[in-house]
């Protein structure tokens, strides 16, 4: 068998750099990152560089026709298209993205019957959060006879050490009001609000986390029988929290409704994390509540992660996907979120094969 190629647009990002790694230790496959200028030299076997533009859309297409595998690493989403994804259709090429947004979602789910006639499986949202969140919940739900409330927290040290764009996606989270599943309908929530403080893996401990827009609070909704889901996200040092909150709710919203505003707090926050970085470290950490009844009972399942690197865990998790289907173990013609996909079996076998721990609890 010839070996087989992925494709990773945005290769040279923190996060694609990441999903790169985590290929060249779990596959044999050869890798090609992309993006619109050579950032550094690559000297590693199996991984190559190619310069290009994603708007640059015959180019795309014929680096796409070369691929087994596509990854978008491309971000931020709430600024993208279909364009890879109908190109990897047109073409019979698996695709795989890092998305982190809902809007970017409902662009691509209505191309499930064209990813189905072309054989294609196109999984959205893999990477950290969502990604491996996906799965942790998965896995908790499957461990309950029926579930009721999903509560999925994340909390991300200083920068993450995932780049500015994760800094802009923030930013971007922040704009509008957007639906959450509760009591079984869609309410509107506003992001940043209703603080709660969430006990955490060490080292990270108790933290405010806040409302905040994730694809797991849309694709929960459609993957499980459950009345409500919540996700809600925080940052530490914990005095970042209070400075989002201020920027969501008191600076005047054409602040962060414009590309300049988004970018120049996305600037001022990178910088204030490349000092605080030093002390805070670049870590994540996530906890999944489950809250249902196991033989008639009331129950509740928990779970927690943490890991000191959180461009290495989105890469693992990322990798997880891509390697699954470039083994042939997922194989799924159509567009899914991670949990209609990846089996618990397999993510177990994934994470202890990549040294991330999951604690689990079921009272």
């Amino acid at each position: 068998m010839s070996q087989q190629k992925v494709l990773i647009l945005g290769g040279q990002g923190r996060i694609g750099k990441s999903v790169a790694q985590d290929l060249l230790t779990h596959t044999d496959a050869e890798v090609t990152i992309t993006g619109r200028t050579q950032k550094q030299i690559v000297s590693k076997p199996n991984l190559q560089f190619l310069e290009l533009d994603l708007s640059e859309i015959k180019r795309l297409r014929e680096a796409i026709k070369e691929a087994n595998l596509v990854i978008h690493c491309a971000g931020p989403f709430h600024y993208r298209d279909e364009t890879v994804l109908k190109t990897c259709i047109d073409e019979k090429v698996n695709y795989i993205d890092v998305s982190d947004h809902r809007s970017f979602y409902q662009k691509l789910v209505p191309y499930q019957e064209d990813a189905i006639k072309a054989g294609v499986t196109a999984v959205l949202n893999t990477g950290i959060f969502p990604g491996i969140s996906n799965s942790i919940v998965r896995q908790g739900i499957e461990k309950l006879d029926t579930a009721e409330t999903i509560h999925l927290s994340y909390v991300v040290a200083g920068s993450g050490g995932a780049g500015i764009t994760v800094m802009r996606t923030t930013f971007l989270g922040l704009r509008n009001p957007f639906d959450a599943w509760l009591n079984s309908q869609w309410k509107t929530v506003l992001p940043y609000t209703e603080r709660e403080v969430i006990q955490f893996p060490k080292p990270y401990g108790k933290t405010g986390v806040y409302w905040f827009d994730m694809p797991e609070t849309y694709t929960f909704a459609d993957s499980f029988n459950v009345k409500n889901v919540i996700t809600k996200f925080g940052s530490i040092p914990d005095f970042y929290n209070h400075l989002t909150w201020i920027t969501a709710h008191v600076f005047p919203k054409s602040w962060i409704e414009s590309k300049k505003g988004i970018e120049f707090f996305s600037k001022v926050s990178y910088n204030m994390t490349s000092v605080t970085d030093n002390f805070s470290g670049i870590g994540v950490a996530m906890r999944a509540e489950i809250k249902g009844t196991k033989n008639n009972q009331k129950a509740i399942y928990s779970a927690t992660m943490a890991h000191q690197d959180t461009a290495f865990a989105a890469g693992c998790g990322t990798g997880t996907i891509a390697q699954f289907i470039l083994d042939g173990k997922i194989n799924q013609p159509g567009v899914y979120p991670v949990e209609q996909v990846l089996s618990t079996d397999l993510f177990t076998l994934a994470m202890h094969s990549r040294g991330i721990q999951i604690e689990e609890q079921l009272t």
